[in-house]
């Protein structure tokens, strides 16, 4: 009896439909300017692991201790992930442990706060209008938003609206009426550094847990180029994308317990929210890429590559301020920044509808004092991706020059339309001819680089 032959076929012959979309994907990429925070381009060699055959393989459960038989070389291969990702951050076996299995950043902080508290404890994070991140107990003044304000009671903590910088003299008098069990620190749109001496301070006084969720920043935390916040924190969570530059995951980082009785047995009940109370089987491949961008995370060249993200990003920012621009907290210290585009009149919603037109990938983001989560006031700009690809300060500030004449553009197109976003956006179809210039700008920067994982020259759609 033969194999079923469809077991063998190459993607391109057996879903040509399926091979076409990647391939025009892998060609959006190269010939854009990726300027999203939160994305980045992974090696080769990760994508290698993340597509192989132990994608096969059921695990259920810690290595030793699985559900399954025939898991002798997936246990080699966790605790050799967990062994690296410990290094890759510099701290002792003896002090800390992790769980590599999170299929996500999000799923990674749910299981994190599940193994911390009981059914209708207390949380307090960064507001998402504030630059937090969902998973930090996100509520509205109508709806629980996220799990983690329906199963804990949540009060957030905000910027200063203001300074845009965390108003910690206020979290710390709100910390002091709420007295939260988790104090969470960490956002997915803030620019600055944090201040982890005071936020132990702040848990301590209450006998808080302190956890950071570094995902952002976990790259540049690696290459010592941002504060540590293993020093401080109880548990510490995870992406491992974005500045880590590995496949799209999470880990939880957990201090084993030296004294008292708050880490006692953490390590069990960290491990037991994980698997088998959120999830089921860990997914091999990829837990098979994070270890392979965790040994790349110990390398000089990951270090160079860090400091130039901060570089980079910091080159942009001050170009923007130069065109007289208004950034939130006046810069950055790290791979991003938020750009406020409320003085010009626009919100962040119709330029990235523009720019995605010319081939400019952003997100639209809430800055300090919005007034519409619908329609937000700024964009948040990223220096991962395009810092992966090569990009140095210079380059940067091409980016930024590009930036301003999309915006001259969108105020254009604004003033035939009118402010309403649906006017603008049917606006678009017939203004797009008018944005070829632009377009064309954006991908010859773009393609002057080459793309980490593949090589452009044997792509389908590459017409250059």
């Amino acid at each position: 009896m033969t194999m079923d032959a469809m077991l063998s076929r190459p993607l391109k012959e057996e879903d040509p439909e399926i091979y076409d979309l990647i391939e025009k994907e892998k060609n959006r990429q190269w010939r854009g300017l990726e300027l999203i925070a939160s994305e980045n381009f992974t090696s080769a060699a990760v994508m290698e692991a993340n597509g192989s055959c132990l994608t096969n393989k059921y695990s259920e459960g810690l290595p030793g201790a699985r559900y399954y038989g025939g898991n002798e070389h997936i246990d080699v291969l966790e605790t050799l992930c967990q062994r690296r990702a410990l290094e890759a951050f510099r701290l002792s076996a003896d002090d800390w442990s992790c769980n590599v299995q999170p299929y996500s950043g999000s799923t990674a902080n749910f299981a994190a706060l599940l193994a911390m508290m009981k059914p209708n404890d207390r949380l307090m994070g960064l507001d998402l209008p504030s630059g937090g991140h969902l998973t930090h107990g996100y509520q509205t003044a109508k709806k629980k938003i996220s799990s983690t304000s329906i199963f804990w009671q949540s009060m957030p903590y905000q910027v200063d609206p203001e300074t845009g910088y965390v108003d910690y003299d206020r979290l710390e008098d709100h910390a002091s009426v709420f007295r939260p069990n988790v104090l969470i620190m960490g956002g997915s749109a803030y620019p600055r550094d944090w201040d982890y001496k005071r936020m132990r301070a702040i848990a301590d006084k209450h006998g808080a847990y302190l956890m950071m969720d570094m995902a952002h920043i976990s790259g540049l935390i690696a290459a010592e180029v941002q504060g540590n916040a293993f020093d401080y924190c109880d548990v510490v969570t995870t992406t491992t994308h974005k500045t880590l530059r590995g496949p799209r995951a999470g880990i939880i980082f957990f201090r084993k317990a030296q004294s008292g009785e708050r880490l006692a047995d953490l390590e069990s009940r960290v491990n037991f929210a994980v698997f088998p109370s959120t999830q089921g089987g860990p997914h091999n491949n990829t837990i098979a890429g994070i270890a392979v961008a965790m040994k790349q995370a110990c390398t000089p060249e990951f270090k160079q590559y860090a400091k130039q993200v901060i570089a980079n990003m910091q080159a942009c920012a001050a170009r923007l301020s130069e065109l007289g621009y208004t950034l939130v907290t006046g810069g950055t210290d790290n791979h991003c920044c938020l750009w406020d585009v409320r003085p010009q009149g626009l919100t962040g919603s119709k330029l990235e509808k523009l720019f995605e037109l010319i081939s400019v990938t952003i997100n639209k983001n809430s800055v300090p004092k919005d007034t519409s989560a619908l329609s937000p006031g700024g964009v948040r700009l990223g220096a991962c991706a395009l810092t992966s690809r090569g990009f140095l300060e210079s380059d940067f500030v091409e980016v930024a020059d590009l930036l301003h004449e999309a915006v001259q553009a969108t105020l254009e197109l604004q003033k035939q339309t009118g402010k309403k976003l649906k006017d603008f956006e049917a606006g678009l179809a017939n203004y797009s001819p008018s944005l070829q210039e632009l377009k064309n700008k954006a991908e010859a920067l773009a393609t002057r680089f080459p793309m980490p994982g593949y090589d452009c020259k044997d792509m389908t759609y590459n017409t250059l």
